[in-house]
C-alpha cells in the first residue's frame, strides 16, 4: 500500500500548465476557434455563491449555505424583510452541506463528518445566543435525523449506531436540554424507520434473507412490531414506506406491486385496502410532495426524460400551474412555512444555474431570490438533450447527450460519463461536468444503463449479477450509437465516473482494452470481493442487496462471476491511459481498492496516474481538491482526446492536499 508513504518522485513530472500547452494540438485550430471562451474550473467546480435556502417553520427567517471569508461553506441566516444577514456556523475546514430547521424555529440543525469518514454528527445552533452544540458527541458513531413534527417543536428523532455499529436505534433528542433518550431499539435487521404524526416510531423497514423487503408496523410507540407487508427481491428497490396518514391508520407507500413502475399508493394498515394516488407507465415516482401538517400527498413527480408533476391535491393545482411559468427549468418545492403561505421553489435547467424563488400562495406571486452560481449567467452553455438508445438485446436506455456550442456535432471526441450507485440515475438539468466537457470541445453522453433507478423494476432487475457483463455492454452500445449517429469519433472516446462509475472506468480498460482511448476513475472498486469485505458495518443489514444484485462473494456458486467482474484480475489487459483519484477516508470504497489495482498495473509494467487526497472520503468535498483533480483530469483528457485546457501554474491547486504517484511514465 502507498498510503501516507506515497510521495511525489524526485524526478518531477510535467506540471498541469506544461501539459496544457502541449495538448492543445488535438482539436483542429478552426474548430477550437469556433468554441466559446473557456469557462473556468473555479466557476464550474468551486463553491457556489449561495444555495439551498430554507424557511424557518414560523416563516420569519430564511437560512442558506454560502462561503465565509475563507471560502468555507457555512450556514447563513436573515430575518425576512430585513437586509442584515449573518453567518451562524464556523466549520473550520470541510464546509457544511446539510442543514435543517428545528420545528421551534430557534435552532438550526446541521450535519458534519470528519474528513469524509461519513460518521456524521448532528450539531445544533441556538440562534438566540449563537451557541453551537454537538448534539450527538460520540466518536465513530453515525447520526441520522429520522423525524420531526410541527406539533413537537422541541423534539427530534435521531438514529444512532452507538450500541452496535451495524444497527441504528432511534433516540428522542430534547433540543432544550440536549438529552438523548432511547426510543426504539433495532432488533437486528431494520434499515429504516417511519414515525407517525404523533412522533411515535410505528413502521420499520427491513430487508429479507431472500433479498426482498418488508415493513413491520405497531399500534403505538410502546407496542410490539408485527409483520405487515413483504415483497420479493424483484420489488425491493421500488418499494418503501413514506409517511403515515394524519389519523395514523394508513401508510403512504412507494410500490411496484402489481405493476412495473413504482407508484405512490395509500394502504390501510388494518384491512390492507389500497388506493392508487399516482403512477406512470414511463417512469417511477421520482419525488413526492407531502403536506407536513395534514400528511396529505399533494403531488408526485415523474422524470422519464425531463420531469413533470402529477398534482393530487386540487388546492395546490393553481400554484403548480403558475409556478411552472416562472422559469423554463424543472422545479421542486424546497420547503414551506407552517402556515403554508410561502413556499421556496428551486428550478434546475441545463443551460444555467439553479434558480430559487419565494412563492406567495395568497397572492399567487413568485419572487426571485438568487441563483446558486451567478457567474454562469450569460455564458454559452450547452443543451442537454434526452435521447433513447437501443441496447443489443433490445432494451431501451434513456440517456442525455450534451454537445459543444459553436461547432458542428460531427466526429467529436466524446466523454462517456457514468453515474454512481449503480442504483441511481442521471437526470436532466444543470450538470457542471457535462458543461465542462462540452466547453472543452467534447460531446458528453450520460447513460441510464440497466440497473439504474427510475425506469421500473424490470429495467432495474435486468442488471442482476450483470456487473461487467450486460451493464458494461450497455455503455459500449451507447458509445456505438453516438458514433453511428456521427456525433462521436469512435477512436476518441473516454470513460469518466465515480463510485460505480469509477468501477465502470476500470472495467472499460480491462474488459474492452481497445475500445476506449482513456479512462478516469474516482473512488471506484477494483475487486468486488474486497469491496464487500470492507463495507461500513452499518451496511451489513443491506448486504443481501449486494448478494442478490451483484453476486454473493461468499457463495461458491458466484465465485467465478465475482472474480470475472473484478477489474483487478485483468489489470494486465490495461493498454490505455488511466487516471485514478481516491479519498483516504472513504468508508464505502476503501483506499485499498485503488491502491491494489495501481500495484497490479505497476507489477505488470503498465502506466497509471494515481492521486490520493488524505482529507477526503467518497468523493472530493473541499473545492481545492475537487478543482485540483479536475485540472489533472482536464489535462489528461486533452492529452488523449485533444480537447482544450485551462492552464494552471504549479504542480497542484493551492490548498489542495493531493499526493501523486506516477507509474510507468518516463
Amino acid at each position: 500500500m502507498y498510503g501516507s508513504q506515497m510521495r511525489t518522485r524526485a524526478r518531477r513530472t510535467p506540471s498541469v500548465a506544461v501539459l496544457a500547452a502541449a495538448f492543445l494540438v488535438g482539436i483542429p485550430m478552426s474548430t477550437r476557434a469556433d468554441l466559446p471562451p473557456l469557462i473556468s474550473r473555479e466557476v464550474l467546480f468551486g463553491n457556489p455563491e449561495r444555495m439551498g435556502p430554507k424557511l424557518s417553520p414560523d416563516g420569519t427567517k430564511m437560512a442558506w449555505i454560502a462561503p465565509d471569508k475563507k471560502n468555507i461553506l457555512q450556514v447563513w441566516v436573515k430575518t425576512i424583510g430585513k437586509d442584515e444577514e449573518k453567518v451562524v456556523t464556523a466549520d473550520p475546514k470541510r464546509g457544511i452541506r446539510q442543514f435543517a430547521w428545528a420545528e421551534n424555529s430557534r435552532v438550526l440543525l446541521y450535519m458534519q463528518d470528519s474528513d469524509g469518514d461519513e460518521n456524521f454528527h448532528v450539531y445544533g445552533v441556538d440562534l438566540a445566543n449563537g451557541n453551537v452544540r454537538d448534539l450527538t458527541p460520540f466518536q465513530g458513531v453515525k447520526a441520522q435525523i429520522t423525524a420531526s413534527d410541527p406539533s413537537y417543536p422541541d423534539t427530534v428523532l435521531v438514529s444512532l449506531n452507538t450500541r452496535n455499529r451495524a444497527l441504528f436505534d432511534v433516540y428522542r433528542l430534547d433540543l432544550n436540554t440536549g438529552a438523548l433518550t432511547i426510543d426504539t431499539e433495532n432488533p437486528g435487521d431494520v434499515v429504516g424507520w417511519v414515525a407517525d404524526p404523533h412522533l411515535q416510531v410505528r413502521a420499520a423497514q427491513t430487508m429479507t434473507p431472500s433479498g426482498g423487503a418488508a415493513i413491520r408496523v405497531r399500534d403505538d410507540g410502546s407496542s410490539t412490531f408485527r409483520p405487515w407487508l413483504e415483497v420479493g427481491p424483484e420489488d425491493a428497490l421500488t418499494f418503501g414506506a413514506l409517511d403515515f396518514s394524519a389519523d395514523g391508520k394508513s401508510l403512504t407507500l412507494l410500490s411496484s406491486l402489481g405493476r412495473d413502475t413504482a407508484a405512490v399508493v395509500q394502504r390501510e394498515i388494518a384491512g390492507g385496502k389500497e388506493a392508487l394516488l399516482a403512477a406512470s407507465d414511463e417512469a417511477d415516482a421520482d419525488s413526492v410532495l407531502i403536506h407536513p401538517k395534514t400528511h396529505v400527498v399533494q403531488a408526485v413527480r415523474f422524470a422519464p426524460g425531463r420531469a413533470h408533476w402529477k398534482v393530487i391535491d386540487p388546492s395546490i393545482a393553481a400554484d403548480f400551474e403558475a409556478i411552472g411559468k416562472l422559469h423554463d427549468g424543472d422545479f421542486s418545492i424546497v420547503n414551506r412555512d407552517n402556515a403554508d403561505r410561502t413556499w421556496l421553489v428551486a428550478f434546475t435547467a441545463d443551460r444555467g444555474p439553479v434558480a430559487y424563488y419565494a412563492w406567495n400562495r395568497e397572492e399567487k406571486k413568485g419572487t426571485f431570490l438568487f441563483v446558486h452560481q451567478p457567474k454562469l449567467q450569460g455564458l454559452a452553455l450547452a443543451d442537454m438533450k434526452p435521447v433513447k438508445i437501443k441496447a443489443r438485446d433490445g432494451l431501451t436506455l434513456n440517456a442525455y447527450l450534451t454537445l459543444p456550442v459553436g461547432v458542428e456535432p460531427r466526429g467529436l471526441p466524446m466523454v462517456l460519463m457514468v453515474h454512481g450507485g449503480p442504483w441511481a440515475r442521471d437526470q436532466w438539468g444543470y450538470n457542471p461536468y457535462a458543461q465542462w466537457f462540452a466547453n472543452r470541445g467534447y460531446a458528453c453522453l450520460s447513460v441510464n444503463f440497466r440497473g439504474s433507478t427510475g425506469y421500473g423494476k424490470s429495467f432495474l432487475n435486468a442488471a442482476n449479477k450483470q456487473w461487467g457483463r450486460a451493464m458494461h455492454d450497455d455503455l459500449i452500445d451507447a458509445c456505438k450509437w453516438a458514433a453511428d449517429k456521427g456525433f462521436a469519433d469512435p477512436k476518441k472516446v473516454a470513460v469518466f465516473g465515480g463510485s460505480y462509475g469509477g468501477y465502470a472506468a476500470l472495467a472499460a480498460l480491462t474488459f474492452t482494452p481497445e475500445f476506449f482511448a482513456c479512462a478516469v476513475d474516482m473512488v471506484g472498486p477494483s475487486n468486488l470481493k474486497t469491496l464487500i469485505a470492507t463495507i461500513p458495518p452499518y451496511w451489513k443489514p443491506m448486504r443481501v442487496m449486494f448478494d442478490t444484485r451483484m453476486g454473493n462473494v461468499d457463495d461458491p456458486k458466484d465465485a467465478e462471476l465475482i472474480h470475472e467482474a473484478s477489474p483487478l484480475f485483468k489489470a494486465d489487459k490495461i493498454r490505455r491511459p488511466l487516471l485514478i483519484g481516491q479519498g483516504a477516508n472513504d468508508p464505502r470504497v476503501k483506499q485499498a481498492e485503488s491502491e491494489q489495482i495501481v500495484a497490479a498495473i505497476e507489477k505488470n509494467g503498465g502506466r497509471v496516474s494515481y492521486v490520493l487526497y488524505p482529507d477526503e472520503g467518497h468523493g472530493f468535498a473541499r473545492p481545492e481538491n475537487r478543482i485540483d483533480f479536475n485540472a489533472r483530469a482536464e489535462a489528461f483528457l486533452a492529452e488523449n482526446l485533444g480537447g482544450r485546457v485551462e492552464p494552471i501554474a504549479g504542480e497542484k491547486v493551492p490548498g489542495s492536499t493531493a499526493v501523486v504517484k506516477e507509474v510507468g511514465k518516463k
